[in-house]
């Protein structure tokens, strides 16, 4: 799905932790542009460390190896078609109402706008989902499940491209589905991706109570540097549940972890969290090109340019998927470089 996002402070498309360099805490170093969180598999395409892996997968994540194709018996007409109300839905809809033998179409209620959700693409059928994602919403009436599922199905394919819409979809879905947890997972990494980092911190907290999950706390922890308390960041930072998380989301905890140190004026505490990781692993893992575009961008930050700008060439020397714009990070030093 992640990127919302309006790209910010270098790096390539999509973002990393923030590191904080004055001014705005939401700002970037380790970034693709964006500020967010994010880590890779294996498979080059960009992961979020809230992205869990084997049958574990994020809400909308659409799966590669399955077609999507046309549902047999098109999604139930809203109630105001219908001519009634459908039970549990919002009030003060588009329903009509009769003046003098005329009808008149009611203005639909902000509540009844999010209910609705935005148009849901006739080819979106809901098996884009992962069947684990699937399963979790079988707990729910079989036309009501379908209409949940095309919605977060529809969140994947627009959050990298209009994170806006894809959180409405998701708002759309928790209007029907609130006590589901991958619904409330959904709601807070698409507000996440469209910067509304309250909601997201709020939905994300209300998926961990209903699942226990701990994946979340990196995501978690940015959220308040954006919110600008970098302090709560560290807390979950330190959560004990953290040395148990697979390398790439312990990178994505330590990269949010150095940029809450930054925001809090702690450059020298910034850069020993980042040294101490494992910068020079012989993986070229996403999350080893995050982590030392972290690194090398937190050198700069403490005006130690030479050290900078060979770690530049370090990331840039495993970024074969282009995850950060160090090329051009370390093309740029070196004219500073050369001047000094």
């Amino acid at each position: 799905m992640t990127d919302q996002r309006g790209r910010r402070d270098g790096g390539s498309r999509s973002g990393g932790p923030r590191q904080g360099q004055g001014g705005d805490p939401r700002k970037s170093s380790s970034s693709r542009g964006d500020g967010k969180p994010r880590s890779s598999g294996g498979s080059g395409r960009d992961r979020k460390p809230f992205e869990r892996k084997d049958g574990d997968k994020k809400p909308y994540e659409r799966r590669d190896d399955k077609k999507s194709f046309d549902r047999k018996d098109g999604d139930r007409r809203p109630a105001s078609e219908r001519g009634g109300q459908r039970r549990g839905k919002p009030a003060g809809g588009q329903g009509e109402r009769r003046i003098g033998g005329a009808p008149e179409q009611r203005e639909r209620t902000v509540e009844q706008a999010v209910y609705d959700g935005p148009p849901i693409p006739d080819d979106i059928t809901g098996t884009e989902l992962d069947a684990s994602i699937r399963a979790q919403l079988r707990s729910l009436p079989e036309k009501l499940a379908l209409r949940v599922s095309r919605h977060l199905a529809a969140a994947g394919q627009l959050v990298d491209d209009d994170p806006e819409t894809a959180y409405k979809h998701t708002l759309a879905a928790k209007a029907r589905a609130a006590r589901i947890a991958v619904v409330r997972e959904a709601v807070g990494e698409t507000a996440y991706a469209a910067g509304h980092y309250a909601e997201a911190l709020a939905e994300l907290r209300a998926a961990k109570r209903l699942n226990g999950a701990t994946a979340y706390l990196p995501i978690m922890a940015d959220c308040h540097r954006a919110l600008g308390n970098p302090t709560r960041a560290l807390e979950l930072a330190k959560s004990p549940s953290v040395a148990r998380f697979p390398s790439a989301a312990k990178a994505e905890m330590t990269i949010v972890e150095a940029g809450a140190r930054r925001d809090l004026g702690q450059m020298d505490a910034a850069l020993r969290t980042l040294e101490v990781s494992p910068l020079n692993s012989k993986s070229r893992e996403p999350w080893v090109v995050r982590l030392r575009y972290a690194y090398a961008d937190t050198l700069e930050a403490a005006g130690r340019l030479n050290d900078a700008l060979t770690w530049f060439h370090k990331t840039n020397a495993i970024d074969s998927d282009e995850v950060t714009d160090a090329a051009e990070r370390a093309e740029s030093l070196e004219k500073r470089v050369d001047r000094g």
